[in-house]
């Protein structure tokens, strides 16, 4: 690691890797996905964000080989609060939603009192998200961040520990691409740009 400004890192190949990254489709995700050393690198790169206040707003959950498994069963018991007359397959198919990717990291936006607003704490955690996915793609592994029924489910929410005003600001599943992911329309940027 460098001890460079980050001014200095403003190179041509960070600002092409901005320009071109893409999620990946979740059927594209399969192993392998970071290890214990590339994972707890990416978290302390998805931990540096702006955060004003110093309040920490969100957390992360990490779920990798069994985990997973263990997670699907709780989407199993929530899926029956949305749907209590659900079929047996379609339970076993909600079970097996973090199966789809190597790891998958639930980011959790948790809303510290203190003089910060509640709206910059939540943006904290969506960045959170986003560099989550960044540091990931630039280790050579692609992501998708996704939230679903389950990131509004108050049965799963509580299963998985958070607390008061917690929520799931998403689910990051991280894994190897199959295949490069295909360019989607962009926003046309006059249509998105004002200069005052």
């Amino acid at each position: 690691m460098t001890d460079a400004p980050v001014s200095a890192l403003t190179l041509p190949a960070m600002t092409d890797f901005l320009l071109r990254r893409r999620s990946t489709k979740i059927k594209n995700l399969s192993a392998p996905g970071p290890d214990a050393a590339q994972m707890a690198a990416i978290l302390k790169a998805a931990a540096r964000v702006p955060d004003h206040g110093k309040m920490v707003p969100w957390r992360f959950i990490v779920m990798t080989g069994e985990a997973r498994a263990r997670a699907g069963e709780m989407l199993r018991a929530a899926f029956l609060t949305e749907d209590p007359d659900a079929a047996p397959a379609k339970l076993d198919l909600e079970s097996e939603r973090f199966l789809r990717a190597p790891a998958v990291v639930a980011v959790v936006s948790s809303i510290k009192e203190g003089k910060t607003p509640e709206w910059e704490q939540i943006l904290s955690a969506g960045a959170a998200c986003f560099n989550l996915c960044l540091a990931a793609n630039s280790m050579g592994f692609a992501s998708t961040w996704l939230t679903e029924w389950y990131a509004y489910n108050p049965a799963f929410a509580k299963a998985m520990g958070l607390e008061g005003k917690e929520r799931f600001a998403g689910f990051i599943y991280l894994g190897t691409a199959t295949e490069n992911p295909e360019e989607r329309e962009r926003p046309e940027m006059e249509k998105v740009v004002r200069y005052l």
